[in-house]
């Protein structure tokens, strides 16, 4: 299977990161662990991979340990059939951490990832000591339902086999329309960036995943939470909501304040959904105050 390495990547990660592709159910995650300290997961969302955390992971890794998976069926990650369910993919990252000999962690979380986080936290809250959550709502949570009827999100029913043949070769056309929509300065997402998810998301199944997998998911994923929600309650450790000032922006903490109770609200200007490529430094300012502090 074609891959592309780390010194192709125009996102480059920094030297004294290892690599490793860690068992999970039915296939494998690519998983990038670098420093020493207190434990950062980071969890990125679709038209990204953990190539997105490169700028907030230079700076954590001189005081922590970050470990950057690719989610399920995305970016080098292997891509399995089944096993989107978010509940499912969070129980394979605490394999991962066992794995890894890590008890506790941090979430530092974006888009899906967010799902995917929540799922971690509800699961696993002693294991979690913080979460920093941004710009994307939870599956059957808050006003999830009102939120399917923006026009926006019509790729949350976009799959099947003839999509997949649409967009076959013409990924970058299909990243284009996230990047310059939902983004505040589609400029800010440079040729170099574009350029190299695309070619990851034009890996055999790449695309076939994310649509007819992870988002596929999201009917289960909202059942799931919200059962779980009723019975566990709300999540408990403390949360930090960021969004955008041209997406969420500060309704984002309303919303995940239906699954958490102790929620702050972070706010970025100038920037849409893609937070960490339009405005890394503002998201870089607010996120590390929140996980070094007491």
């Amino acid at each position: 299977m074609e891959t592309l390495s780390q010194t192709e990547s125009p996102l480059a990660w920094p030297a004294g990161v290892r690599t490793e592709q860690m068992r999970v159910t039915d296939g494998t995650q690519y998983v990038r662990v670098a420093g020493s300290g207190p434990t950062v997961l980071l969890l990125h969302g679709f038209g990204d991979t953990g190539d997105m955390w490169v700028p907030l992971a230079k700076v954590l890794m001189k005081d922590h340990t970050v470990i950057v998976p690719d989610l399920r069926g995305m970016g080098l990650s292997s891509h399995p059939e089944g096993g989107y369910e978010k509940m499912a993919q969070a129980r394979d990252l605490a394999h991962i951490l066992d794995q890894l000999r890590i008890t506790q962690v941090a979430l530092v979380t974006h888009d899906i990832g967010n799902m995917v986080g929540y799922a971690f936290a509800v699961q696993y809250p002693e294991r979690t000591t913080k979460w920093v959550v941004m710009d994307a709502p939870l599956p059957g949570i808050g006003h999830w339902d009102e939120q399917l009827k923006n026009p926006k999100v019509w790729h949350f029913n976009f799959r099947g086999p003839d999509v997949e043949r649409l967009v076959a070769g013409r990924e970058r056309i299909l990243l284009d329309r996230f990047y310059n929509e939902l983004s505040a300065t589609p400029a800010k997402i440079d040729e170099a960036t574009r350029n190299h998810y695309a070619a990851l998301y034009a890996l055999p199944g790449a695309i076939h995943n994310a649509l007819g997998g992870q988002f596929a998911a999201f009917a289960q994923d909202a059942i799931d939470n919200q059962k779980l929600l009723a019975e566990k309650g709300k999540l408990a450790m403390p949360v930090l909501a960021i969004g955008g000032d041209h997406s969420y922006g500060a309704y984002l903490a309303t919303e995940i304040g239906f699954a958490a109770s102790n929620v702050q609200t972070g706010f970025i200007t100038n920037s849409g959904h893609w937070i960490m490529e339009e405005q890394p430094e503002q998201a870089i300012a607010l996120i590390l105050p929140f996980l070094r502090g007491a």
